[in-house]
């Protein structure tokens, strides 16, 4: 597992503290304090988790999430004064992993960053049997072996943990899961981090996969229990 993390941070005072505490427990961290200086070191460097702040100078956090997850499907973990529903739905939706508001416990953000390194390099590895070759379902073709999904022959892009979640309802077709057992899962955390962040992935699963995402064929929810993937 890559042990190195990108923090994204204009309050420096805040990256040091971050970095301390990822150095102490075994990572090495690097500070960036501008949105375009971030986006340059995530496209170069080599890192196994990005921490990232919003309110940057230069180029704001969203901005900048949207970047990186369009070229990078490393996990990003947001940390931000930021308390609003709407912001934490809005990073998520651009491809962030996580969402944590100031302040912060710098031990739970290191094991929230932990816990996502590990779920991610667990998922994307190919030493698990159960996610090589494909699966077809109707019209949608999931390539687990080189990651990739077709809609009508026509190939999607998702992001890691698009890819993760859709893989993983396909797996287990026609069983129903609570959102609790799908952050479980796909997360990797009991009780850190928010539910709501499988809300909004299911919301772009079927954004992507259904010809009508407001009546889905694929990706249906069970009223009081959660999802299932129909066959």
């Amino acid at each position: 597992m890559t042990t190195k993390v990108l923090i994204i941070e204009d309050e420096i005072s805040i990256a040091e503290v971050e970095k301390d505490y990822f150095e102490l427990h075994g990572f090495t961290a690097d500070i960036c304090v501008t949105g375009n200086d971030g986006l340059r070191a995530a496209k170069e460097g080599d890192y196994g988790l990005i921490v990232l702040d919003l309110q940057l100078p230069g180029m704001d956090g969203y901005e900048l999430c949207r970047r990186i997850r369009a070229e990078k499907e490393v996990p990003i973990l947001i940390v931000s004064a930021k308390k609003e529903e709407i912001d934490k739905i809005r990073g998520l939706s651009l491809g962030a992993d996580d969402y944590m508001t100031k302040p912060f416990s710098p031990s739970e953000l290191v094991a929230r960053a932990k816990a996502h390194m590990q779920r991610y390099q667990r998922l994307t590895g190919k030493r698990d049997s159960k996610t090589s070759g494909k699966t077809r379902i109707r019209g949608l073709l999931i390539d687990s072996s080189s990651r990739r999904v077709y809609v009508n022959e026509r190939e999607v892009q998702f992001t890691a943990k698009e890819f993760d979640l859709l893989a993983f309802l396909a797996l287990n077709p026609n069983h129903v899961f609570s959102k609790q057992e799908l952050f479980e899962q796909l997360w990797g955390m009991d009780s850190v981090g928010d539910i709501a962040t499988v809300t909004v992935h299911i919301r772009r699963l079927r954004e992507k996969i259904e010809a009508d995402p407001s009546n889905p064929q694929y990706i249906e929810t069970v009223w009081g229990a959660g999802y299932r993937l129909n066959v």
